[in-house]
């Protein structure tokens, strides 16, 4: 199973991934076992550098053998379980080998600094934890909320904090990277971004973009 979504949202700290248990032979791809379920099973951990990826495969600890039921799509309680207890595994990863802090707080006060504009709740009942930042011609030019990787393509599905702002029609191709830079979520592609809101997002990149938005919209 693919957890390479954790690269989205937090920088590698290569110096922890040796204290952690991993173990390496070439200096890029670094290794771990785990058991799960008390060891009926062990978790093939794998994490490469060069490709930002983080993978597991699960094997049965008696026979050897790929426990295939967990790459599947299903909804039986032992495997789900067994998710479960690989997703506590992955966080503890992260939480050792990453720098996990995200931009948000540090988003809004920026906001709150440069434009003297205030978080405003449009939708308190079907998206409490969605708001925006107008322009004086009361249009908004970001809108911050909270979704989950898959909304945006990513494997994953933790909640991370996102922001849609307006961007140049022309430039938008350019922009987009799918690693911070996104087609907008649930917005028209053709003229609105998503950023993330996370470690691996260069923060004054996003103040200049927002820059940006605020401009376009405050015009429209």
């Amino acid at each position: 199973m693919d957890y390479s979504y954790i690269f989205r949202s937090a920088k590698i700290k290569k110096d922890s991934l040796k204290a952690a248990g991993f173990t390496t032979s070439d200096d890029n791809s670094y290794e771990m076992e785990v058991p799960v379920s008390n060891g009926t099973f062990k978790a093939d951990i794998t994490l490469v550098l060069s490709e930002q990826t983080l993978t597991v495969q699960l094997f049965d600890s008696a026979t050897g053998e790929k426990y295939a039921l967990f790459d599947m799509p299903s909804h039986g309680a032992f495997v789900a379980s067994l998710r479960e207890e690989v997703q506590k595994i992955i966080n503890d990863i992260k939480t050792k080998c990453f720098e996990t802090n995200d931009l948000k707080d540090d988003y809004i006060a920026w906001i709150k600094s440069k434009f003297g504009a205030e978080p405003d709740y449009p939708w308190p009942d079907d998206a409490p934890y969605s708001f925006v930042f107008r322009c004086p011609n009361e249009k908004w030019f970001a809108l911050v909320m909270r979704i989950k990787y898959r909304q945006l393509g990513l494997t994953g599905d933790e909640n991370v904090w996102v922001v849609n702002m307006k961007a140049d029609q022309d430039a938008i191709p350019n922009l987009i990277d799918h690693k911070s830079i996104f087609p907008a979520w649930h917005m028209n592609k053709k003229h609105w971004i998503t950023i993330l809101l996370t470690a691996v997002t260069d923060f004054y990149k996003l103040c200049e973009l927002t820059g940006k938005s605020f401009t376009l919209v405050n015009k429209a």
